[in-house]
């Protein structure tokens, strides 16, 4: 298994654990958060940009698979169109780390301990990095209604950075 760590930062040479945010995790462990290359997709954009990624997965329908794709790709990853110049500007740094010290948890990988990268790429075109992924990449007005639809439907899915997502709109409730 491969695990990374998305950047907007260059250079980063160790990853200190830090404590979580988020209130379902344990607040006294400090973590350092990692993700497989199969989620790599939903975070191939900039770090704020509010997004709905989703992909097929073995338990996921026929109808669903129709209902939310539009090309043959089984990974989607959808942005509102306001961020559409950010993700044309904005270079990304993908670290690698070596799984060992790492386990599941949060719905990620996450470490204990101070990690070192074992590699980094940079990647300047994020479109064409999705699309050598065989991501399927929409432009959307807002994000809520699609969000809500597929965290409904059979498919693996992640809502990144919706604080930062236009508000919802009547059409979206």
């Amino acid at each position: 298994m491969r695990l990374f760590h998305v950047s907007e930062e260059e250079n980063i040479e160790r990853f200190v654990p830090r404590i979580p945010t988020r209130q379902d995790m344990n607040q006294t462990v400090g973590l350092v958060w990692a993700l497989t290359e199969l989620a790599l997709p939903n975070f191939l954009t900039p770090r704020d940009c509010p997004r709905v990624g989703y992909r097929v997965n073995d338990n996921s329908t026929t109808d669903d698979v129709e209902r939310f794709f539009t090309s043959s790709s089984r990974h989607c990853v959808i942005i509102e169109r306001d961020w559409h110049q950010r993700m044309l500007e904005t270079t990304l740094y993908v670290y690698e780390f070596d799984p060992a010290h790492f386990h599941p948890g949060g719905g990620f990988y996450v470490s204990e301990q101070t990690e070192t990268p074992i590699a980094v790429t940079r990647y300047d075109d994020l479109y064409g990095e999705l699309f050598r992924r065989n991501t399927e990449v929409r432009l959307v007005d807002n994000l809520w209604k699609i969000g809500e639809e597929v965290k409904v439907s059979s498919l693996t899915y992640s809502l990144c950075r919706m604080a930062n997502a236009k508000p919802k709109t009547e059409d979206d409730v």
